[in-house]
């Protein structure tokens, strides 16, 4: 699984604050950077490795006016920089779940990209042992089906050097990380707990889930194969549709507007 770092500082409106009147309070994990309380359906954002939730502050502005954007904020980055990461994903995804409720009771989809779309699917699982509600739709990204093995080696155990060799190989995060001291220094912990969540990642079957799987891979991707990505329907009782960007891992920058627009026919 491919990683990049965003060291861009998130400008979402100051969380846990009290909003204006008619407005959802939201909180460290669930962010929201254009709130739209008029909105019929919102939409979590879940990053990949190594991001933070300012890779998706740009698009409640982008979708349609039905659509309220949460991106969800994982500890360990951007604001949360204080803050340990996580490096199980059952661990992280019961913390999701009970920070996502209280903004469940309005429809909702769940966007993940790569790592992120590991999180949403194992989100939704969680969600529904619980009893709770069921997302719309989920969108997995660039993000081989969760019954499928790692193609690569483990890169978590790996010595500084090897490991900083290897993320820079897979080529999602941006060279001034690397070539800043103190900013790789910040990044690196973030990243090896991401990829040791990533590589302990072990599935487990459990009943297919009842909502319909919106499917993106890039064509170019050498992480995962747009196959790869299309087996996730076997985890779903309903529709699964598989769309192809012309770009690589990181399509949802090189190809944002294509992606975006899939998103919104979805949801609207």
């Amino acid at each position: 699984m491919n990683s990049r770092f965003s060291p861009e500082p998130p400008s979402s409106r100051a969380l846990g604050s009290s909003p204006p009147n008619g407005q959802t309070k939201f909180n460290t994990w669930v962010t929201c950077p254009s709130p739209n309380p008029a909105a019929q359906l919102r939409l979590f954002c879940l990053p990949f490795a190594g991001g933070g939730a300012s890779i998706f502050q740009p698009w409640g502005r982008a979708l349609p006016k039905v659509v309220e954007v949460c991106p969800v904020q994982l500890p360990g980055r951007e604001n949360r920089l204080r803050e340990q990461p996580h490096t199980d994903i059952h661990t992280l995804v019961e913390h999701l779940a009970r920070q996502i409720l209280p903004h469940a009771q309005k429809p909702f989809a769940l966007f993940g990209h790569s790592m992120g779309a590991l999180l949403a699917f194992e989100l939704t699982r969680t969600l529904r042992r619980q009893n709770g509600p069921m997302p719309l739709f989920l969108f997995l990204s660039a993000h081989r089906a969760a019954h499928l093995p790692l193609r690569r080696q483990p890169l978590h155990g790996l010595p500084d050097p090897e490991f900083i060799q290897a993320v820079r190989r897979l080529g999602g995060t941006p060279d001034g990380v690397f070539e800043h001291k103190a900013l790789l220094a910040l990044t690196l912990p973030v990243l090896r707990a991401d990829f040791t969540l990533c590589d302990h990642y072990r599935f487990v079957p459990e009943a297919p889930l009842n909502c319909p799987l919106l499917l993106y891979a890039g064509r170019y991707d050498t992480e995962v194969s747009p196959q790869e990505v299309e087996a996730w329907s076997k985890h779903t009782t309903q529709t699964s549709r598989l769309q192809i960007f012309p770009g690589g891992h990181f399509f949802l920058r090189s190809d944002r507007d294509s992606l975006l627009r899939a998103i919104a026919s979805a949801l609207t």
